[in-house]
């Protein structure tokens, strides 16, 4: 496997994990270049300084609503017993859905003080999204950690922390599917102007289908294990309602009805 320390300058040791989270975001900046670029957002009144300034409150909201999702959702309780456990980054333990709810509450106040649309602000960030997922996803495979159940398909890669057998890489099926297929699907939807909800609304069911597909064959974390019937986990359950609002929205975009556009 990769040593996650990238490189090291005197005491100071730079993670690769790090690294990937500077990567998502210089991506997303280049990204938004070439989005303003095209016909569909020439006329949006959106700006590269807009950008820059919402994905500032964006990483505001992944770091904190990550990591306070991950100590809701997975920490089983330990900040009750311990709540200094929250600050503990450097540990580890990030959660998407949490550091997506982050996101949410940090575009809606971002909205608020600009006066758009909050539907209209997600709409226009949603497909700069999955680049990060595709990071992060590398940097949990460097890492070697959220590793797949044993498999005896030609592609298995024995993880050194999860024993002797070859496992699925699910990190990199998950890069895959979470981070270039959507991409690519969101980024071709929106390159012509669509009704609001329908471009959050695809990353919503997107996402949600993917990550519910991919915890099949994704070993859940070991002190929480499966929560029902043997196979359910946590990151399908918070799925699940990403699932419902996604709909939601593709529906309300076919009506043509306003639907969580303020």
């Amino acid at each position: 496997m990769i040593d996650p320390v990238a490189f090291s300058i005197g005491p100071l040791s730079v993670h690769w994990y790090g690294l990937m989270y500077l990567l998502g975001a210089v991506t997303c900046l280049v990204l938004s270049r070439l989005r303003l670029r095209c016909e569909a957002w020439k006329h949006s009144g959106w700006t590269s300084d807009d950008f820059d300034d919402l994905l500032i409150w964006g990483m505001v909201g992944v770091i904190c609503g990550g990591r306070l999702g991950y100590v809701l959702f997975y920490g089983e309780g330990a900040f009750l017993r311990d709540p200094v456990d929250i600050f503990r980054i450097w540990q580890g333990g990030m959660s998407f859905h949490g550091g997506l709810l982050g996101v949410l509450i940090a575009v809606w106040f971002w909205s608020v003080r600009h006066g758009r649309s909050w539907i209209g602000v997600l709409d226009f960030a949603a497909p700069f999204v999955p680049p990060g997922l595709f990071f992060g996803r590398i940097g949990n495979f460097i890492n070697g950690e959220l590793w797949g159940a044993p498999t005896d398909l030609p592609w298995g890669i024995v993880f050194p922390d999860a024993g002797s057998l070859p496992r699925h890489p699910s990190q990199l099926y998950e890069a895959g599917i979470e981070g270039c297929l959507l991409f690519i699907v969101l980024w071709l939807a929106s390159l012509k102007p669509q009704p609001a909800g329908r471009i959050s609304g695809l990353f919503a069911v997107l996402y949600a289908i993917g990550r519910f597909s991919i915890e099949f064959v994704r070993v859940p974390d070991a002190h929480i294990g499966y929560i029902a019937f043997g196979w359910l986990t946590m990151g399908q359950i918070l799925s699940l309602p990403l699932l419902i609002v996604g709909i939601y929205l593709l529906y309300c975009s076919l009506k043509g009805e306003a639907c969580l556009s303020r």
